[in-house]
């Protein structure tokens, strides 16, 4: 928003009313140049005088009356159906019936004194689209008048009716008048339904309502002046304090003349109403003032050049109105008192310009408002308040294989689809009420024919024409008119004939028109039915001929793929979408029709609506195509669909974050009147500066013709055309930069063909004009726009100027205490270079707003969209200052981060990591500013965790809104790049992206100040290879390279193969040094390493299909190019290495189904069971071990052969030959049926006598169904032998699948605080001398398996175990945790073989699931307690020191903490 702009936008809506009143009448040679408190800005447009010469007593009189009574009232836009009145007024009531379930019911209440006739208005009907049209009738006349007091929303039709719109509320229409005139008699009026274009009349003629007769009891006197003022001034109180015109001033104040007479008719005196109106214990303060003000003598714009100087020595604060009024009466106070010392006027004038009138007033240091401080203090909050935890899942569309009932319409509409024997060009259905209307065009054999059908029951007649140029009607010639058509003089009339046979349980109305000539384009039609004219929203229908310009309709792509959309919403889109293109009129509305279907599909149904307003947003999608629409029905359109979205808002919380960006997209819309001063508002700007032909008139014809967002662009671009000093190229600049190209321009369908060509004269007014038309266009057109959406929220008043209608927006009840202060603030800043104190307003603003929005209360949608323009205007905030950290230190960077990561979270559901991410910012602020030395490193882990929160973010966007882009976009012919970008522009369009930017900027710093350098090195071997680039690691893990590969792989997550072929992985991900790659990458010696600088990894990815060598050190990777020669020489003078040579001893059943910890020998169960025996009793007594018994090796083969499992042992074999033969799909399926084994009793029996011995608890103690559970997880354990990973691992080395032998350790589960992998010899550095190991929140599976982000890692020397050091803090957003459980644990003779690492490729598996919890490290004790961590670490570290010394070798260890104690689950040989 412009200085200007943004400034003029202050004075009109946030200053008082009544300054701007004085800023109108200020003599500005009086005044002290520059930003006055009642000095009007330069480019501020002059208010006039809004109370009329009809009040002045005298001079002085009149002018106090004018400051009082210039505030604007709070009027609720609803009408009240049942009136608050007097108790004793009597009600008169009628009702009248209109049409089928149709009734009016008219109540008309009489005046009170000082009150109007109020006449009630209410239909019974649904629709929404009802007009009184109406007037007055004075005496015995019947010409209608037209009172001056009117609903909202009403306008003059033709200078003889007023068109007054019901507002709908549930299954009633309602609309309240009040007439004040005392000598109108009667109200005469008819009903009209637009949608219908249908009247309702009382038989025949206009309804009648009388009105009461107010006596007239005015005596033959006088009233003084200064009395009737005041009377006056307390009826503006009681009516709102509304802004009037000085006709209605006028009205005002007569009518508070005959209140005073009437009370002297009753017998009051002229002392009793004095003293009545005067009275201190009767009348507010203001009113005191106002007769104090009437006594005075002295001339107001001396009084305001006065105020203007308390002001300035008051420090120019921000008053609220009280206050002024205040400050105004001590000015004429101060001046009064001079003249009361002898002091003529004039001299007064004199002495005034000279500064010598003594004025008291103190400079009110103590009380800036947020208006005038540098930046305001932002309240104490706990960020947890800002949690949403709803995650709501896509729906799959429940598409039932029951045949569908067809209506008669879609009966009549598959019989002709059967017959056609060419493409169908056009296919419409339309609401005709609770009926319908089927248009069908079809291009048979070059011929156009039309087919009609509707379920009306009383006769139909077509009413119709052919265009030969869109939208116009031209008779048809008669070869075309069938027999019993009427010719008329530009169209014709045919009947339609019933459609029914013996064989067809349908009956319609149907019509079918054959064209041979192909000159004709379209055809308009309406219909008469029952006497009535049925038309498409109140226009014409219109169906077109053009095959290039609408969808065809032949049958769909099958071949598209709609998986993860809800297909039959986004095929009704396409099939509606050539309906849609008329106007956004016609769009929004269709959108509005389909909302309900949406939101019952769930998110998956709005993200269809939201993709299709994306389109149209973005201009994939035709406008407007030959179509007239008033603004007025575009905004109202608009209006309705957002009021549909601000209901799901309320009634579906869960859906919230995408409500918001439909609305964002769809734009604010309107209730009719913003919308209509679009199409006056350029006329009154023409007329007023004399610009109303060449560009400005092409503009206004597009304006009148069908308005859309590109007029905003078009706006500012004429306002920076001006501020250029009319400089043309700045015109063009700014319409290119926002996509209106001159093509564009010209597509119109009022094409815009001249450039602006403006006086200088001209200038001023049009930067005003054009500055306030910007408002209005922003009003309807722009979801995200600050400056209208603070306007709809603090409400404002634009007056009509001849033609053009009034708006009046009241200020939003119960915001939050010192809100419009705080927007104030923002909006007085939001240029400033220094964007920090900005942001921080912003996001107070949002902070404020929060409750409001999450508790929906009335006008919901207009704090919403305030909310969007708040958390739009941070991105743009943030951009702008991208300059301000250019030498910005770190601590600078990471508040702004913490400030964006605020602002996101406040936009987002399940938002819970974000804030979580948000308290590590905090944290690591607090850690720097305090001298902690791990500032740096916490701070990259919090940078690292917000990274994946944003990548999680982006692919949960992907998820729902790709596959509706990819799919509607295809129907709808979208321009692939728009598809493909779809997502990514999406997000983009959020603070996201800034957050993203941060990010990068802060990265290299923190790696610096924490010496990490650009790698992390996991497994240091030397490469040389073919740089090949691939999305996930995931994707090529079962593929042969035939030439040593590097692989550049934006994706590993930890679980993944290295591929046959490979000698080196380098990612810009995280996984863990102790994930299951990292392990297979260093037993196969291939190079692995993560790279945290973009511009390094971007520089090797550059080089995809060229031969690099690879050179890491424990912390760097050096790499350069090489030729095919080097490379020869390098592989001669290395070692080939051949595949391992493994091979597998197949065990036997011992003939026992379970064994305790004492049975374990290598014949009976797998290393990790033995290793776990082994320890129990030989390690220090504080190393915990827990209780194991196992399902030793055989047990499986037993189970799957006992005659109860016969019919699932020979399923097995059959997709055993299935997998032999390469089906690799058999191994899903060989899982799942592995999964239906049952268990034999002996077996149930003999693990229960061992766990129960072994001091383990039993799962059937506990009821079958807990059985049931531990029997599955011990089954899951079995059929990992055939997961994807273990079995293509096992065909790399040439294992024999089948001699893989499967036990089951079962361990009771420590529900761990934290758990640990420990390697006693490093694995990146090969130091035998240092422990290194990992460790993380919950139990260790985040650790092993594919979570994403880092463990805590650290390292200690084996000859000072009492201090580790810190070498990463944790990353990983997510911590598991379970209830007390059993764990069954794969134990094969695959694991640990000599050349193999066989560990990790099989399953452990719980018997209850684990949960899933957001972890903040914020208050981890082993984050901020550094007694603590030292104290675990060193406990973890002597742990895996004394295991080592047990078995003579390096270990891999894994374990838990709980409660400060150390446990071992399993350890291993460290490959």
């Amino acid at each position: 928003m412009s200085n200007s702009l943004g400034n003029n936008f202050l004075h009109q809506s946030l200053l008082s009313p009544t300054v701007l009143e004085h800023q109108g009448r200020i003599n500005s040679s009086s005044c002290a140049g520059g930003n006055t408190l009642f000095q009007p800005q330069a480019n501020s447009p002059t208010h006039k005088s809004r109370i009329s010469t009809a009040f002045r007593g005298n001079r002085l009189r009149i002018q106090k009356n004018k400051l009082l009574m210039g505030k604007q009232r709070a009027v609720s836009r609803w009408p009240q159906a049942v009136l608050a009145a007097d108790a004793s007024a009597e009600v008169h009531a009628e009702k009248f019936h209109l049409d089928g379930n149709i009734e009016l019911q008219v109540d008309v209440r009489p005046p009170t004194s000082g009150s109007a006739s109020q006449v009630n208005i209410v239909v019974t009907s649904s629709s929404d689209s009802l007009i009184l049209h109406w007037g007055a009738i004075k005496g015995q006349k019947d010409n209608w008048i037209l009172p001056q007091r009117r609903p909202v929303g009403s306008m003059v039709y033709k200078n003889k009716a007023l068109r007054s719109p019901f507002v709908k509320s549930g299954s009633k229409a309602i609309l309240r008048i009040e007439i004040e005139d005392p000598e109108v008699r009667a109200l005469e009026f008819l009903i009209f339904d637009e949608a219908q274009n249908k009247w309702y009349k009382k038989t025949g003629g206009n309804f009648h309502v009388k009105l009461p007769v107010r006596e007239s009891r005015t005596p033959n006197v006088s009233v003084p002046e200064d009395l009737v003022q005041i009377q006056a001034y307390l009826r503006w109180e009681r009516n709102g304090k509304q802004n009037y015109t000085p006709k209605q001033e006028q009205e005002e104040y007569e009518a508070a003349r005959m209140d005073l007479l009437e009370e002297i008719a009753r017998g009051t005196s002229i002392q009793d109403l004095q003293t009545k109106l005067t009275s201190k214990d009767d009348t507010s303060e203001s009113k005191e003032k106002l007769v104090s003000g009437s006594k005075s003598n002295i001339p107001d714009d001396l009084v305001k050049v006065q105020a203007n100087i308390r002001w300035e020595k008051a420090g120019k604060p921000t008053y609220s109105r009280e206050e002024q009024l205040k400050q105004f009466e001590e000015a004429r106070k101060e001046l009064q008192f001079e003249l009361e010392k002898g002091s003529s006027v004039d001299e007064i004038r004199k002495r005034i310009t000279k500064g010598e009138i003594e004025t008291k007033v103190a400079k009110q240091a103590g009380k800036k408002s947020y208006s005038t401080v540098e930046r305001i203090q932002r309240k104490k909050r706990d960020v947890m308040q800002l949690l949403s935890r709803f995650t709501p899942s896509p729906v799959e569309e429940n598409i039932s294989s029951e045949p569908q009932v067809l209506s008669a319409i879609q009966q009549y509409e598959r019989a002709i689809e059967d017959h056609l024997d060419g493409p169908i060009v056009k296919k419409q259905t339309y609401k005709l009420a609770d009926k319908k209307l089927l248009v069908l065009v079809a291009k048979p054999s070059g011929r156009t024919k039309v087919y009609l059908a509707t379920d009306l029951l009383e006769p139909v007649v077509l009413h119709w024409a052919l265009s030969k140029r869109p939208g116009e009607w031209a008779a048809p010639p008669s070869t075309v008119l069938s027999p019993d058509s009427v010719s008329l003089d530009n169209a014709a009339e045919t009947k339609f004939a019933a459609s029914s046979s013996d064989d067809q349980s349908y009956k319609v109305q149907s019509l079918e028109i054959t064209i041979e000539d192909d000159s004709f384009v379209g055809m308009p039609f309406v219909l008469l039915s029952g006497g009535n004219w049925l038309k498409n929203n109140g226009s014409d229908f219109y169906v077109e001929f053009n095959t290039e310009s609408v969808l065809a309709v032949q049958k769909k792509d099958t071949t598209l793929d709609a998986k993860g959309t809800s297909k039959v919403l986004l095929d009704k889109i396409a099939e509606l979408e050539s309906e849609a293109q008329k106007s956004f009129m016609h769009r929004f509305n269709i959108a509005s029709d389909l909302m309900e279907q949406a939101t019952n599909a769930g998110e998956l149904g709005l993200a269809a609506i939201l993709v299709w307003m994306r389109y149209m947003a973005t201009r994939q999608l035709i406008w407007n195509k030959n179509y007239n629409v008033k603004p007025r029905e575009i905004s109202q359109a608009q209006d309705r669909l957002i009021d549909l979205v601000q209901d799901v808002y309320r009634s579906h919380p869960r859906y919230r974050e995408i409500l918001r960006m439909i609305m964002s997209t769809v734009g604010r819309g309107g209730d009719g009147d913003v919308g209509q001063r679009i199409r006056d508002e350029i006329l009154v700007i023409q007329r007023k500066n004399d610009c109303k032909g060449g560009m400005m008139e092409e503009w206004h014809q597009k304006l009148h013709n069908n308005t859309s967002p590109d007029d905003v662009v078009i706006c500012q671009s004429l306002i920076e055309y001006i501020k250029s000093d009319l400089d043309i190229s700045i015109y063009w600049k700014t319409l290119n930069e926002n996509g209106i190209t001159k093509e564009r321009l010209l597509s119109y369908d009022r094409a815009i063909r001249n450039e602006p060509n403006f006086r200088r004269d001209q200038k001023d007014g049009l930067l005003r004009d054009l500055g306030n038309y910007m408002r209005t266009l922003k009003a309807v057109h722009s979801g995200a726009d600050l400056e209208s959406a603070v306007a709809n929220c603090m409400g404002y008043k634009d007056a009509g100027e001849g033609f053009m209608v009034g708006v009046h927006i009241n200020q939003i009840p119960g915001l939050p205490s010192g809100f419009q202060e705080l927007i104030r603030y923002v909006l007085l800043h939001i240029e400033d270079k220094n964007v920090e104190a900005l942001l921080e307003g912003l996001l107070e603003a949002r902070q404020e707003l929060r409750p409001s929005i999450n508790q929906p209360k009335d006008r919901l949608k207009d704090l919403l969209f305030l909310d969007i323009a708040l958390d739009s205007t941070v991105r743009t905030t943030v951009e702008r200052g991208y300059e301000e950290l250019g030498n910005a230190s770190p601590e600078k960077i990471m508040y702004f981060i913490s400030l964006v990561v605020e602002n996101l979270a406040l936009s987002v559901d399940s938002n819970e990591d974000l804030i979580c991410c948000l308290k590590g910012w905090n944290l690591a602020l607090s850690m720097l500013k305090n001298g902690n030395d791990h500032w740096a490193l916490f701070a990259k882990s919090v940078l690292d965790r917000t990274r994946l929160a944003l990548a999680s973010k982006a692919e949960s966007y992907h998820q729902l809104l790709q596959p509706s882009a990819e799919y509607l976009g295809a129907l709808l012919g979208v321009d692939q790049w728009a598809v493909n970008i779809f997502t990514e522009e999406m997000i983009r369009a959020g603070s996201a992206a800034s957050l993203s930017s941060l990010l990068n900027r802060l990265d290299p710093v923190l790696r610096q100040t924490a010496h990490l350098g650009s790698w992390q090195v996991i497994s240091p071997v030397e490469a040389i290879g073919y740089v090949v680039v691939v999305d996930e690691l995931l994707s090529v893990q079962n593929k042969s390279y035939s030439k040593p590969t590097i692989l550049v792989a934006k994706s590993v997550k930890g679980e993944e193969e290295i591929p046959d072929g490979a000698v080196a992985v380098l990612t810009p991900d995280m996984p863990d040094v102790l994930s299951h790659v990292s392990v297979r990458a260093r037993n196969s010696k291939v190079c692995f390493a993560t790279c945290f600088d973009y511009n390094i990894l971007g520089e090797i990815q550059a080089n995809e299909g060229k031969l690099l060598h690879l050179k890491p050190t424990s912390a760097d990777v050096i790499y350069s190019m090489m030729n095919e020669d080097e490379l020869a020489t390098a592989t001669d003078s290395k070692e080939v290495s051949a595949v391992p040579s493994v091979t597998l001893v197949s065990k036997q059943f011992s003939g026992r189904y379970a064994i305790s910890s004492e049975e374990f020998t290598s014949e009976m169960v797998g290393a990790k069971s033995r290793n776990i025996a082994h320890l129990k009793g030989k390690v220090p007594s504080w190393v915990n071990i827990p209780t194991s018994v196992a399902l030793p090796f055989g047990v499986f083969e037993t189970v799957l052969s006992h005659d109860l499992n016969q019919v699932v042992e020979e399923k097995l074999q059959i997709l055993k030959r299935k997998l032999d033969e390469g089906d690799f799909s058999a191994l899903g399926e060989i899982r799942n049926t592995v999964l239906e084994l049952s268990a034999p009793a002996q077996l149930v029996n003999e693990l229960k006598e061992k766990m129960q011995r072994s001091g383990m608890p039993w799962p059937g103690d506990e009821g079958s169904q807990r059985w049931e559970q531990a029997w599955t997880a011990i089954k899951k354990v079995w059929a990992s032998k055939w997961n994807e990973r273990a079995y293509f691992s096992t065909r790399k080395v040439r294992l024999d699948h089948d001699y893989l032998c499967m036990a089951v350790l079962v361990q009771e589960i420590i529900n761990a605080d934290y758990a640990f992998v420990i390697h006693t010899t490093n694995p990146s550095s090969g130091d035998s001398s240092e422990i290194y190991a990992e460790v993380v929140m919950g139990l260790g599976e985040t650790l092993v398996g594919a979570y994403p982000g880092r463990a805590l890692s650290f390292i200690c020397k084996k000859n000072d175990l009492n201090a580790p050091q810190v070498l990463g803090y944790p990353s990983k957003p997510v911590g598991l945790f379970i209830r007390p459980s059993i764990i069954f644990r794969s134990d094969s003779n695959g694991e640990d073989l000599e050349g193999y690492a066989g560990a990790g490729l099989y399953d452990s598996v719980p018997m209850d699931e684990e949960e899933e919890v957001i972890v903040d490290y914020s208050s981890d004790p082993l984050i901020v307690d550094g007694e603590f961590c030292r104290s675990i670490l060193s406990s973890i570290a002597r742990a895996g020191s004394a295991i080592e010394d047990l078995y003579g070798s390096a270990q891999d260890i894994e374990g838990v903490v709980k409660d400060g104690k150390i446990y071992v689950v399993q350890t291993r040989p460290q490959m």
